[in-house]
């Protein structure tokens, strides 16, 4: 009872990073091997096969934009939380392809060509690979001219050519050093740069609150999520969790605690768009509310509290 996981779309300048994990359970699928070692017909017939006879299978996705938000190294980290969430199997060990730990769990193996020597490896990098080739290629018809199905984002000649052309998309990753002429600033940067009005200090206030949560190991599944009854300012995943984080946000310590204005209608109001969001998402996460204080310039989070 083996997890294996691997990525792909690691040094791609477009499109998301995708890792896969499998635990096949004992299933004999002849011809498992390392994705890139395979045409792109035997991938698809393999990934058939994998989905039909592993006992789980996880897909872990991080966009472009939010690589450039929290780094490469964080994003790998977050999409293998992400890919392993999916297996509700019960497993005795992972094994990761490479020699960085992308799982906090005592039962991870790190080993160097995994997706060679370990089967359920193997079918992680096939069905990582299928999966994301299948969406570049799709964003050839949402983004003519870049012919994402040939080179599937990475930095091939005819890739950069697009570029020079056409310019960037939203799908290209700015903060990697062949792109970042094209207007990339830092997420530090920004939350240096000065804030003069109440709705730039509250983007810099909810930027700042997103990456500590995801320090802390939050999967961010919606920013200002609205309807015309009520708002959330982030929600987040955490395990079997899903809290609802209101954020808070004070320039200096001497204005008075943040945590102090979510009153007992503020947190009737909480509760409601809590209930609201998990209906409308069909979500069987056990909800939690909780609130960001924020304060100085830049904005830190000073506090987070679990108020229900």
């Amino acid at each position: 009872m083996i997890v294996g996981i691997d990525e792909v779309g690691r040094g791609a300048w477009a499109g998301p990073l995708v890792v896969g994990a499998v635990l096949l359970g004992g299933a004999s699928i002849e011809g498992l091997t390392d994705s890139k070692k395979l045409t792109k017909k035997q991938r698809e017939v393999l990934d058939i096969e994998i989905r039909q006879k592993a006992i789980g299978i996880g897909i872990g996705w991080v966009s472009a934009k939010d690589i450039d938000l929290i780094g490469l190294s964080d994003a790998l980290k977050l999409a293998s939380r992400r890919a392993l969430a999916h297996i509700r199997a019960d497993y005795h060990e992972i094994i990761i392809d490479g020699t960085i730990a992308l799982i906090n769990d005592p039962r991870v193996t790190l080993m160097k060509k995994a997706d060679l020597l370990v089967p359920s490896v193997s079918a992680a990098s096939i069905v990582a690979k299928v999966a994301r080739d299948n969406y570049m290629r799709h964003l050839d018809h949402v983004f003519p001219g870049y012919r994402f199905t040939g080179h599937v984002g990475y930095g091939t000649a005819a890739h950069r050519q697009a570029i020079a052309k056409l310019g960037v998309t939203p799908l290209h990753r700015l903060s990697f050093a062949p792109l970042q002429r094209y207007g990339y600033v830092s997420p530090s940067k920004v939350q240096q740069a000065p804030v003069k009005t109440p709705k730039q200090q509250g983007d810099a206030a909810e930027l700042a609150t997103v990456q500590y949560l995801q320090q802390k190991g939050h999967d961010i599944l919606a920013r200002n999520w609205r309807t015309k009854w009520c708002e959330i300012d982030i929600v987040s995943g955490y395990g079997s969790e899903l809290y609802f984080t209101e954020v808070k946000y004070r320039r200096q310590d001497n204005q008075g605690g943040g945590i102090a204005a979510i009153t007992p209608k503020k947190l009737q109001q909480m509760t409601f768009a809590a209930e609201l969001f998990m209906a409308s998402h069909r979500s069987d996460l056990q909800p939690r509310l909780a609130v960001a204080d924020v304060t100085g310039q830049p904005p830190q989070v000073k506090a987070y509290l679990e108020l229900v």
